[in-house]
């Protein structure tokens, strides 16, 4: 049975917006973790959060290569004082007498006593005296204990995608494995009487299958483990094989094609047999007809057919189920960026409208979004040509010169 929800349950089709809050209010994270070692961690979902044990760094250090002094040695001895030690990064040094200096190095411990760090290019050397400017700032060029980290500080969020940065910093305070979540296994499918694999002959009517390596390199992206249930006939009872074989063996379910209300698109109707269909229409171009449901209990996103409209509907609506699936938390929407139109537009169309785009400077050497010359969704090479969308809203005109939104590819991909 389908479960009712007065959002869906309108006969009007959804705004991007509402389809968006409706995915994510019913999708869950999965909970399976495991821990690893750091050096396999990049990429991961961090799936507790992590605390430091330890002050970073654990001991005042220098900032500077130069002289660690008592600036109150200054005044009282003209700047000029005896150098009686050396410091480098990794040793440590003894307690500072008065009217004395310690040569040290970016890094290394400041010896008990110091209170000041000289940069060496003020600095006269001659022999072991070093003349030092009396006019120095008091403190400077110090790292205090505590400064990057303090002990017992939270320090990456469950919930967090681990980049290289989060890694250094696990390593900055001694952690050498983390709990993530386990990995997304998300199965794919395409459906398709027509689909014929790259390096076979083409026969009469197919052509080759590329949603498949779409949907995969997408979802590779992102992180997942994908399991590729492969072409699936235009039949109902292919369709709901593959959708049980999925809700089997994944943790979600993406499918192209057959998504649309024709005698050969049975996703939707087979979603409906053997699961719960929650959501289906959603006002924007490309890629209205969007299906969402359960089998199972696994949710199940089913897109259009024609590779444009996938690559659409993959960006705004399946890339924040996956990762809220995932375990990432926090707000999943890319940024927006006002660009002046280097274009104009003036057929809107009724719908919300996505079309691919990308930066380029003017005529006048600033920077302005051209789009590419047709709206077609079946022009596969426009997604290598564009380096994000513009999103338009319906009945909007654009004259070149306004102000449009962009939405970069490369928040729209990770």
């Amino acid at each position: 049975m389908r479960i009712p929800n007065t959002c869906t349950d309108s006969r009007r089709p959804l705004t991007k917006q509402e389809a968006i809050d409706f995915l994510l209010a019913h999708v869950t994270p999965i909970t399976a973790s495991e821990i690893i070692p750091l050096d396999a961690a990049l990429g991961r979902v961090l799936a507790a959060p992590l605390t430091s044990a330890s002050a970073v760094p654990s001991w005042d250090n220098s900032a500077m290569d130069g002289y660690a002094i008592r600036h109150a040695d200054l005044a009282t001895h003209d700047g000029q004082l005896l150098v009686t030690q050396r410091i480098p990064a990794g040793a440590t040094g003894v307690a500072l007498e008065s009217g004395t200096a310690a040569r040290i190095f970016t890094g290394a411990p400041i010896p008990a006593g110091a209170d000041t760090v000289v940069v060496q290019e003020i600095c006269e050397r001659n022999g072991d005296q070093v003349r030092i400017p009396l006019d120095c700032k008091a403190g400077a060029n110090i790292r205090r204990v505590g400064e990057d980290v303090r002990a017992g500080a939270e320090i990456i969020a469950a919930g967090t995608r681990l980049t290289a940065a989060h890694l250094g910093l696990v390593a900055a305070v001694g952690v050498a494995q983390v709990t993530v979540y386990q990995r997304l296994r998300v199965a794919i499918l395409t459906t398709g009487d027509e689909l014929a694999q790259p390096g076979e002959p083409l026969q009469p009517g197919q052509i080759y299958n590329a949603n498949q390596f779409l949907l995969s390199g997408l979802l590779r992206g992102l992180g997942c483990e994908v399991v590729e249930i492969g072409s699936v006939a235009d039949t109902r009872e292919a369709t709901i094989a593959a959708l049980q074989r999925g809700a089997r063996e994944a943790d979600l379910i993406l499918a192209s094609g057959g998504v649309s209300v024709g005698e050969e698109d049975h996703l939707k109707p087979a979603i409906e047999e053997i699961g719960t269909l929650e959501l289906w229409n959603i006002n924007i171009r490309p890629g209205k007809p969007v299906a969402f449901g359960t089998i199972a209990g696994t949710p199940v996103l089913g897109a259009p057919g024609n590779p444009v409209s996938l690559f659409v509907t993959f960006c705004l609506f399946a890339r924040p189920v996956v990762l809220r699936r995932q375990g990432i938390v926090g707000d999943l929407a890319p940024r927006v960026l006002k660009i002046r139109a280097g274009f104009e537009w003036p057929k809107p169309d009724k719908r919300t409208e996505f079309h691919r785009a990308r930066l380029q400077p003017g005529a006048d050497g600033e920077l302005e979004v051209a789009v590419f010359p047709t709206r077609s969704s079946a022009v596969l090479s426009s997604l290598t040509w564009a380096d994000g969308l513009i999103e338009i809203a319906p009945g909007r005109v654009i004259a070149s010169g306004d102000l449009v939104d962009f939405l970069p590819f490369a928040d729209l991909l990770h």
